[in-house]
């Protein structure tokens, strides 16, 4: 993450328990039901498999809809 903050990249870190109830509402969800929700919101056809590729995509969905002050934060 360093060399990526020094090349002026944009980098943010957010705990699972925040992931998880920016996507679900609940934030101890289990792996399934972020699966599941990520597939809602995305509009996706299939729940996104392997597990480690909703959960990508569940920190990506947090922080697009992170406010702008904690993205400064991180």
């Amino acid at each position: 993450m360093v060399a990526a903050a020094n090349a002026g990249v944009e980098c943010a870190e957010y705990p699972p328990a925040r992931v998880k109830q920016v996507v679900c509402g609940y934030g101890r969800a289990e792996k399934q039901q972020v699966q599941k929700m990520v597939k809602a919101i995305l509009s996706m056809q299939a729940e996104p498999t392997p597990l480690h590729a909703s959960d990508a995509l569940a920190v990506a969905i947090c922080h697009a809809l992170a406010p702008p002050l904690l993205r400064i934060a991180g």
